[in-house]
């Protein structure tokens, strides 16, 4: 690991606004109420990356509590970074194995999950660990609300396709889907948040596939 990187891990581990592991577990089932001092719906950005998703949601709707969650604190580091530099304070960032996410939420605690641009895992071998695998599906419903609402964006066809697939498969309520989200009708100002990795896509002129859903 670069002296960069040590130093954003290190750094991480100062801010009041990134938990990490076994501080991230006493939150379950009370995030709002102990980590945010609020009543306010909880939002995910699985895979958050460097966090702007999660940032640019909690500057639009300071109404709603946000937290972005990812495994590589150096990339982490920056989304928190901003919230704190800009006193964004209902957003934080949580460092775990999505895999283990219900040990950090409980039972219909999220109203609303995001997935940004998430590794695509093309390898059929690596199926288990594309995050709309069935799998995985199930813990996001475990910890959403009964109307709670999902939604996917990514580069990448192939993993856009098996999302389909597999929400059909198991009879979701498809909502919104587009293989081409800025020359559709849905685009609009949430939509329109761009994260590091997709303005680097748009600059090679990829379409950028979105597709929302809800069990209900």
């Amino acid at each position: 690991m670069g002296k960069d990187k040590l130093r954003k891990f290190a750094e991480i581990g100062t801010f009041a606004n990134v938990l990490q592991l076994g501080a991230g577990k006493a939150m379950r089932g009370q995030w709002a109420s102990g980590h945010f001092g609020n009543k306010q719906p909880i939002v995910l950005e699985l895979a958050c990356g460097k966090g702007e998703y999660a940032v640019n949601l909690a500057k639009l709707f300071p109404e709603r509590n946000f937290i972005g969650i990812d495994y590589k604190g150096n990339r982490i580091w920056r989304g928190a970074k901003t919230a704190l530099e800009e006193h964004i304070s209902n957003v934080a960032f949580l460092r775990i194995q999505i895999e283990t996410i219900l040990d950090y939420f409980a039972e219909e605690e999220v109203s609303e999950i995001w997935i940004t641009f998430p590794d695509p895992q093309p390898q059929k071998s690596r199926e288990k660990k594309r995050l709309t695998n069935p799998t995985f599906l199930a813990k996001y419903r475990q910890i959403l609300i009964p109307a709670g609402i999902m939604h996917l964006k990514t580069d990448n066809d192939g993993l856009f396709a098996y999302t389909q697939e597999k929400l059909a498969e198991l009879g979701l309520n498809i909502q919104v889907q587009t293989a081409d989200l800025y020359r559709s009708e849905f685009v609009d100002e949430v939509l329109s948040i761009k994260t590091y990795y997709e303005k680097k896509y748009l600059e090679t002129a990829k379409n950028i596939n979105y597709i929302k859903w809800s069990w209900s």
